[in-house]
This record gives C-alpha cells, sequence and structure tokens, in this order.
C-alpha cells in the first residue's frame, strides 16, 4: 500500500476548479518532488493530503486513512514544513523547538535536531533575526521533530545558501534510508532532480508527466542543444545543418535532428566562422527543457491527453 496517494481527486474553489482529476501515489522510502507553475494545484492537493482541505470529488489516503476523516490519528504520523511563518518572531530555534516538543509523544531531541538542521550556532537567535536559509531550516526541524512517517516539504531549499542545501539534502537522503515517504514542492528545478526519486509534473490542475527525471528527459524528441552568443541567425544555420534550429531562450538553441559527429562539426565551424563561443553542447534534453515544454504545451493540451510517464520503483 502506498504512503501517500489520492485518485481522481478535484478541489474546487466555487466556480474555479484548482485540482482536475489528480491521480498519484508514493511509496514509503520513496522522494518525490511535484513541480508546476503557480495555479497548477500543488498547494491544493498536498493541503488535501495533508487533512485541511476537503476534496470536492475523489479520494485521498495517507498511511491508509482518510486525512480529513481520521485527521487526529493521521497528524502525530506526518511532518509538514510551511515555506514561511508559522514561528513567533521572538523566539530562538531552541526555544521554538522545545515548544514544539510538548505536542508529540517521542519527539526528537533538541540537540540532535538543531545538530541536524545546522542550527546550533543560532540557537537562541530569534527567528526574526535568522536569514531566509535559517528560517528554512528551522521548518525543516520542526516537521521533522515528531519522527513522521510521512514528511510533506514545501521548497525546502528555498533561500538556502550552498552549504545550506547540501545539509538538507543529506536530511532528505536520511529521510529516504529510514524509510519515510517525502512528498516536496519546489521552483527548484535543479534541486528536485539532485533530491527526488521521481517527479510529477502538475499544469492547470492537471498531471502532464510523472517519472524519475532521467526518463522525463528522456521522453524529449530527439536533438541537440547548444548555448551559444543570443540572437544568431537560426534560419542561416538551419539551411547550413540542413535542419530547423530554434532559440528557446536567449542564447539556448535546438537543433531538431539526431546528433553526428558531421553536424557537430559544422556546427562548430559555423560559429568559430562569426567569432561566436560554443558554451556548451549536449544530445539530451536538460530537466529544465523538458518541464517547460511540458508546461509550455499543456496549454493546448486536450483534457484527455495522456500523462507521460516513467516506470514505477
Amino acid at each position: 500500500m502506498p504512503a501517500v496517494e489520492c485518485s481522481d481527486l478535484v478541489v474546487r474553489y466555487g466556480a474555479r476548479t484548482a485540482v482536475a482529476g489528480v491521480s498519484l501515489a508514493v511509496d514509503a522510502g520513496e522522494v518525490v518532488a511535484v513541480l508546476g507553475p503557480n495555479g497548477a494545484g500543488k498547494t491544493s492537493t498536498i493541503e488535501t493530503l495533508e487533512g485541511y482541505r476537503t476534496p470536492s470529488s475523489g479520494t485521498a489516503r495517507v498511511l491508509g486513512l482518510d486525512p480529513r476523516r481520521d485527521h487526529r490519528a493521521v497528524v502525530p504520523r506526518i511532518g509538514v514544513m510551511l515555506q514561511r511563518g508559522g514561528v513567533y518572531p521572538m523566539l530562538g530555534p531552541r526555544r521554538v523547538v522545545e515548544l514544539f516538543a510538548g505536542y508529540y509523544r517521542d519527539p526528537v531531541p533538541t540537540d540532535a535536531l538543531l545538530e541536524l538542521v545546522g542550527l546550533r550556532a543560532v540557537e537562541r537567535t530569534p527567528w526574526r533575526h535568522l536569514s531566509g536559509g535559517e528560517q528554512q531550516r528551522l521548518g525543516l526541524a520542526l516537521a521533522l521533530i515528531g519522527r513522521p512517517e510521512v514528511a510533506f516539504l514545501d521548497e525546502p531549499t528555498a533561500g538556502v545558501d550552498p552549504e545550506g542545501r547540501l545539509g538538507i539534502r543529506k536530511v532528505i537522503d536520511g529521510l529516504r534510508e529510514r524509510g519515510v515517504c517525502v512528498l516536496l514542492t519546489t521552483h527548484e528545478l535543479g534541486e528536485a532532480e539532485r533530491i527526488a526519486d521521481r517527479i510529477i509534473v502538475l499544469h492547470r490542475g492537471r498531471v502532464l508527466a510523472d517519472g524519475a527525471p532521467a526518463e522525463l528527459r528522456a521522453g524529449m524528441v530527439g536533438g541537440l542543444w547548444f548555448t551559444s552568443s543570443a540572437g544568431l541567425d537560426t534560419a542561416e544555420l538551419g539551411r547550413r545543418l540542413g535542419a530547423r534550429v530554434a532559440e528557446e531562450r536567449p542564447g539556448a538553441y535546438r537543433v531538431e535532428v539526431e546528433a553526428n559527429p558531421r553536424l557537430t562539426a559544422e556546427l562548430a565551424a559555423w560559429l568559430a566562422e562569426r567569432d561566436a563561443s560554443l558554451l556548451e553542447m549536449r544530445t539530451g534534453a536538460s530537466l529544465e527543457e523538458t518541464y517547460l515544454a511540458l508546461v509550455g504545451s499543456g496549454d493546448d493540451e486536450p483534457e484527455d491527453a495522456p500523462v507521460r510517464r516513467g516506470r514505477r520503483k
């Protein structure tokens, strides 16, 4: 039985449909990142699974329980990390952790938890004087204090410095090793690719893709991607290469043909003739390119468009 699942989940706010039939499942010991633009339905889906929203239709289950009807039984077994707020601004991390520990039967010891998230050095600094990254790490600590079986993490690395990000990745790796189900939302595609076993892309309240990062990238149509100076003459380059060339964003180009040695040599020569540097060249799409292709095409996909899925573990 999955640790977290929903089937044909619909959430409406009056006449507006925020979640339009989402189905997903996350196993114990699996880390899944939910991606999508603002308004995609991420928050409404997660809040329903946490038991703070009532679905308009469909089902949601956490650890086999209905998170709304069985809310009192579910809450002690899950951890919820908010992106911002929820903490008394005059209290330091130690006092906040000690306060929240009183809500649980067997909380993680305060010293161990502060050490885990790297807050021992600022344990008595008022929350309002902590950096954004330190506030995020305190939010993570509060989500973990009750030894959850399922952790819902909202933008866990937002505003966190590189050293702090490494620490948060280690914490999430530890949760995975202990069999905790982790469902996180993020706008940071690089972090999602590093952290997650699987990625779910939502758009307009629907699931557009579900699979491991490498599987989603592999689902892209073949081609050659390169970066160089912005504003190159793509029509002229296309004639030289015998393939369509598109500038997908300033300085980032895609050649719509399978790469081969002749093609790459012609590309390098054409750029050299124009004194344009070849900064990067790849034969596979990045996660960012895959994501933008999915979300961009989502505007035009019919309601019964198939979901792009990778293999489940």
